[in-house]
């Protein structure tokens, strides 16, 4: 199933995306499905059987025009979120251009670290402040939704563990994160304002996968479109480390409960900061008014603009906020900073 969380007359609702494009109103077709996505992915045993059903009978009363509705991310209040640093070809690339060698720890293990799961949206408008502004970024993933309990999982409990495919776009103020990342801790305000994902929560079951020993593999074309012109081009079978093995080192020694949102990374040539560094574009960053579409094959396209939200600064100066803009590309502590 393409799952979305939508707004109808200002009621947030969740249903199925059917093949005409049309949406099906779960609540509406079922009373018992009148939860939102967080529940369902919780109680998923009890409910998918009955949003399966619904979506089968598809009852006229309950069937929704895609104009009518505001979709938001398809799970707006994920229990936590993650991202990954899954695609070789963005890490080795984006070190390159900043003149350091690629780190072999790479290699051994896969990182993630924790993101603002507050701060999610969906399509539509992304509210961005001046200093998000400078040199602002956006970055084409794939990202899943955990839909069982983990615990030191196997590669295998990993794979059955996820609910679900969405497209990610982890949105990067670059001036904001070399600043920070100087004094060794993660990205915080560089990264921390908003993630967008959507359009659709997809099943396992709709796609293109892949068994392997490592875990399972998605085969999706993902791409960038800035205001209308092709920027970023990859696949996410290309990824290094499958989902099963992030989740498996994520769940070594915690207990990772269903709605968690883990993101891969960005897929290579997927961000403007490497983009810019190997000469494909010229210093160019996102402003406002920008329509950005990342499209990934079988999962939708997440279609999203820069709107700038005016200051609000009580006693904090800009330096505060950002020192200076750093050369992004300088071999120096920030140059650390490649996500």
């Amino acid at each position: 199933m393409r799952l979305v969380t939508f707004l109808q007359e200002g009621t947030e609702k969740i249903g199925a995306v059917m093949t005409d494009g049309r949406i099906l109103d779960f609540a509406a077709a079922d009373p018992r499905l009148a939860v939102d996505m967080l529940a369902l992915i919780q109680e998923q045993d009890r409910l998918l059987p009955l949003a399966q059903a619904a979506l089968s009978r598809a009852p006229v009363h309950a069937v929704l025009d895609p104009a009518g509705v505001a979709l938001l991310a398809p799970i707006p209040r994920p229990v936590s979120m993650r991202d990954g640093y899954a695609f070789r070809q963005h890490v080795a690339t984006a070190r390159r251009n900043r003149g350091l060698d690629m780190l072999p720890e790479f290699d051994l293990f896969p990182v993630t670290y924790f993101t603002n799961h507050l701060a999610v949206t969906g399509p539509g408008e992304v509210l961005v402040q001046d200093h998000h502004l400078a040199r602002l970024d956006y970055e084409l993933e794939v990202a899943i939704v955990t839909g069982r309990p983990l615990r030191n999982a196997t590669l295998e409990e990993a794979d059955e563990a996820i609910f679900g495919y969405l497209v990610m776009n982890d949105w990067s103020a670059r001036a904001l994160q070399l600043e920070e990342m100087k004094l060794s801790l993660g990205p915080c305000k560089g990264k921390d304002f908003a993630t967008s994902l959507g359009p659709w929560l997809v099943t396992r079951d709709e796609l293109d996968l892949e068994a392997s020993p490592e875990g399972e593999v998605l085969h999706a074309a993902m791409t960038c479109h800035v205001n209308g012109h092709l920027l970023s081009k990859g696949n996410a079978d290309t990824m290094n480390w499958t989902f099963a093995q992030i989740l498996q080192r994520t769940s070594y020694g915690i207990q990772m409960r269903p709605g968690e949102v883990v993101g891969s990374g960005t897929v290579g040539t997927g961000c403007l900061l490497e983009l810019n560094g190997s000469g494909a574009t010229d210093d160019l960053w996102l402003k406002a008014g920008d329509e950005v579409v990342l499209e990934v094959e079988g999962l939708g396209r997440l279609v999203n603009t820069v709107v700038h939200a005016p200051e609000r600064l009580v006693g904090v100066t800009p330096a505060l906020l950002c020192g200076t803009l750093p050369d992004l590309y300088a071999g120096s502590p920030a140059g650390e900073a490649g996500d």
